[in-house]
């Protein structure tokens, strides 16, 4: 596959550009606003400069890499592709539009995918004349520095398709991993609760966004803490992919968005974009520092590293992904600082198990509920030492 398309050309769009064309491929990019294609290659001109300076590339590397995307004006440049990729805006009926204006200009051997991080797979190639050739290469965002890739074969999605683009990830540079079709994939379905319990315990005045930061930095390692990561992802953003995967999920309370992330997104307080969400990032703005009590951040740690212990197992119980796979998109896909099933060794699941036991005593709410498979991953463990 040395001729990539790529629909949309804005942030995630222009990455994947340059992944491509890095590896070699002449990259055939597309967008309906023009306007915004020349803005994207002007800064990915000085992306590969500041490159350049830091001798990480070659001036004739930067130069090789700029002249293999090509900016294209309709479609119809396409139509020697061999694989396009889509990029642009999470809205079903617009994507499936433009997959079905592209299947009339590809050829039957061009391989259609969507970077997608929350629609059904499935449901996108079901308008298809060919969905066999559909399939979902989720990047994360900067591309050309998050070395995840999630490979997601649709129902309807040629059996052998996800190793063909697993291999052509790997001749990329990038580490793939397969998944299931399911809302949110590997990496946006178990790390819901980074965001969801975090965004609760602040809710409820139990602790300041401050606090959870710095107890999740501190004991958990994560290089960033849940509000600092809403805010650089972008609040509404994160808060739109909470949505869907709860409305894809049948509305499980385990998924619930968040009253006050609503009402953030609704001020237009959206981050580091915007310029405030939960931290003011004003020229002359100082960040707040944290009351700090022990006590309090090791519930905070235990109560957000419990849910997402939780919905690690339960990934695997589902098998929505292998071990390894579940491990390597959490800490290849958001920095975890280690895998969680790992983490729930390290533990204990027994811990774990404990620890959501009360918090659904205290609630009394199905978001705190096991999966099956929790207490009979300590029971094996358990097993394993006799």
């Amino acid at each position: 596959m040395n001729k990539i398309g790529i629909i949309g050309s804005g942030t995630m769009g222009i990455g994947i550009s340059q992944v491509a064309a890095t590896s070699g491929c002449k990259v055939y990019l597309y967008d309906t606003n023009s306007a915004q294609t020349e803005k994207s290659l002007v800064s990915l001109k000085k992306i590969l400069g500041r490159l350049v300076e830091k001798q990480k590339i070659t001036e004739e590397k930067s130069e090789d890499i700029f002249c293999k995307i090509k900016p294209c004006s309709e479609l119809q440049d396409f139509k020697d592709c061999d694989l396009v990729i889509e990029a642009i805006i999470e809205n079903k009926e617009i994507k499936t539009k433009v997959f079905q204006q592209l299947e009339e200009i590809v050829s039957e051997k061009c391989i259609i995918s969507s970077n997608t991080s929350s629609i059904s797979i499935t449901s996108l190639s079901s308008e298809l004349k060919n969905p066999k050739r559909f399939i979902g290469i989720h990047f994360f965002n900067p591309a050309p520095l998050m070395p995840l890739v999630e490979v997601i074969p649709g129902l309807l999605t040629e059996k052998t398709l996800a190793n063909e683009i697993t291999t052509l990830m790997e001749s990329w540079g990038k580490i793939p991993v397969i998944a299931k079709d399911v809302p949110g994939f590997i990496v946006n379905r178990i790390a819901r609760p980074f965001y969801g319990e975090a965004l609760r315990i602040a809710e409820e005045n139990i602790a300041t966004p401050e606090q959870v930061d710095d107890a999740m930095r501190t004991l958990g390692n994560f290089k960033m803490g849940p509000f600092e990561l809403m805010d650089l992802i972008g609040i509404d953003v994160n808060f739109s992919v909470t949505k869907t995967v709860y409305a894809d999920y049948f509305y499980d309370p385990k998924y619930k968005p968040s009253l006050l992330q609503q009402r953030m997104s609704e001020a237009k307080l959206h981050g580091r974009k915007t310029g405030k969400g939960f931290y003011d990032y004003a020229e002359n703005a100082e960040k707040p520092a944290p009351e700090i009590d022990e006590e309090l951040y090791q519930e905070i740690f235990m109560r957000i590293i419990s849910m997402l212990i939780n919905e690690a197992v339960e990934a695997k119980r589902l098998g929505i992904a292998n071990d390894e796979a579940l491990e390597l998109a959490m800490q290849k896909g958001v920095n975890y600082p280690k895998g969680l099933l790992q983490w729930g060794f390290d533990i204990g699941f027994e811990k774990i198990s404990e620890t959501l036991q009360k918090l659904y005593d205290e609630y009394q709410e199905e978001r705190y509920r096991q999966s099956p498979l929790l207490r009979k991953m300590q029971a094996h463990i358990d097993l394993l030492i006799r």
